[in-house]
């Protein structure tokens, strides 16, 4: 069986790496060229350049060649699946927390209030 990660594993797996969260911090202040989204890391320029193209299939960064300038930016659109996916599962987490938080409450109640010892 071929593994083919579809749009959403290739997002939360560009997400993943905290040099690829950073390099879109970085895009989502504005457009840069490739050299100056690598600056801050001490990685070389080839390892750069993998990253970015992880970050491009996932759909989150778009990059515009200029002779030999390449400038990269934030796609807008590339965080909508991860987004209806985190969204989805939202409304499930928040009953599951307030259920338990229900029972905690409840327990509390049928053991009443705690009396604190003295210290000796």
């Amino acid at each position: 069986m071929v593994n083919c990660p579809g749009p959403l594993d290739r997002v939360f797996s560009a997400l993943a790496d905290p040099t690829r969260r950073g390099m879109l911090e970085r895009l989502s202040r504005g457009e840069c060229t490739v050299t100056e989204l690598a600056e801050p890391y001490d990685v070389s320029l080839p390892a750069i350049s993998r990253h970015l193209k992880v970050l491009e299939k996932s759909g989150l960064v778009g990059r515009t060649v200029d002779g030999r300038v390449h400038r990269c930016r934030l796609l807008v659109d590339g965080l909508d699946d991860a987004t209806d996916w985190i969204e989805r599962h939202r409304g499930f987490w928040e009953e599951q927390l307030q259920s338990l938080a229900d029972y905690l409450d409840q327990k509390q109640r049928e053991v009443g209030p705690r009396k604190k010892e003295k210290r000796k």
